[in-house]
């Protein structure tokens, strides 16, 4: 089983009103959230790890998961609110305003740490829940917790404008990359945390992946880089596009029975390249339509 860790939330996105007044309509979102519908859709085993409320926001997003076939044992459930992200566009590009004080998601805390069973095969960490306290540091734990001994795979995504402690969202970050067994980035990312995949190697970081958009993605290990090509697609938007590619990797590995440390560790770029292309040939099937709407496993 691949266990998600991170943010599950509300986005309001900018609707109309029968009336022609300016509305807001709530859709399931998150980063990681994202990627544990995605990977139920492709028919890996999955559950998500989240702090997750019991209000009406909260039962939307239990839904979600159910119906694409994620496992909500692991969720912690409180009163606490559901976090929103109020979107705003100007000319094209999106502004969020988070509504994230005291809820359910950025209040996780480490009694909320589920048991790493040995049913769980992989964790998949990322996204703004890495950002917030105490929730952030809670990841961190169960990130520490794993390393070593499950497969671990990170995406930062870094988010910049959200942080407000840089110091210790990078010393952080530093001690999750110091764990992780697959890290995927950008070159933004890399270029905000001032690093390279030969540093990374060094840390202990077995495959790195990164994501170029049309491009491709380059998948990296101690033994050299292949380049793989994106899938063409008519992009409607990129919302969700990462977070399917995480998803399509992780099911790859799985279904190729890379899905632990040692296996991940000996595999060549040779037999990495089919779960990178899986990776990529769902992202763009999310790309193709509105919204974060991963694929499911009969679509590819």
């Amino acid at each position: 089983m691949i266990l998600c860790c991170g943010e599950a939330l509300i986005d309001m996105l900018p609707r109309e009103a029968q009336d022609g007044s300016p509305a807001f309509a709530p859709f399931a979102g998150g980063a990681i959230f994202n990627s544990a519908i995605a990977l139920g859709r492709l028919g890996a085993p999955v559950a998500l790890f989240t702090g997750l409320s019991t209000d009406l926001f909260g039962e939307i997003l239990v839904r979600e998961l159910e119906n694409s076939r994620v496992e909500t044992g692991q969720l912690a459930r409180s009163d606490r609110p559901t976090t929103l992200a109020f979107v705003t566009l100007t000319d094209g590009q999106a502004k969020y305003a988070f509504y994230d004080e005291n809820t359910a998601g950025r209040m996780l805390d480490t009694s909320h740490l589920p048991e790493l069973s040995s049913d769980i095969d992989a964790l998949l960490f990322g996204g703004i829940s890495l950002i917030a306290e105490p929730g952030a540091e809670t990841y961190a734990a169960l990130a520490a917790r794993a390393a070593g001994d499950k497969l671990v795979m990170l995406d930062p995504n870094i988010r910049a404008g959200f942080v407000q402690d840089e110091a210790r969202y990078r010393a952080r970050l530093d001690a999750m990359l110091a764990g992780a067994d697959i890290v995927k980035l950008s070159d933004e990312d890399m270029d905000w945390l001032g690093t390279d995949p030969e540093a990374l190697f060094a840390m202990g970081v077995a495959v790195v992946l990164i994501t170029r958009g049309a491009d491709g993605v380059d998948a990296i290990t101690p033994e050299g880089t292949r380049r793989i090509a994106a899938e063409p697609a008519q992009v409607v938007d990129t919302v969700g596009a990462g977070d399917t590619f995480n998803a399509g990797f992780l099911a790859g590995l799985h279904k190729d029975g890379l899905l632990t440390r040692a296996a991940l560790r000996d595999a060549s770029l040779e037999l990495l390249t089919p779960a990178v292309a899986l990776g990529t040939k769902a992202a763009a099937i999310t790309v193709s339509r509105a919204g974060a709407n991963p694929p499911w496993e009969s679509e590819l």
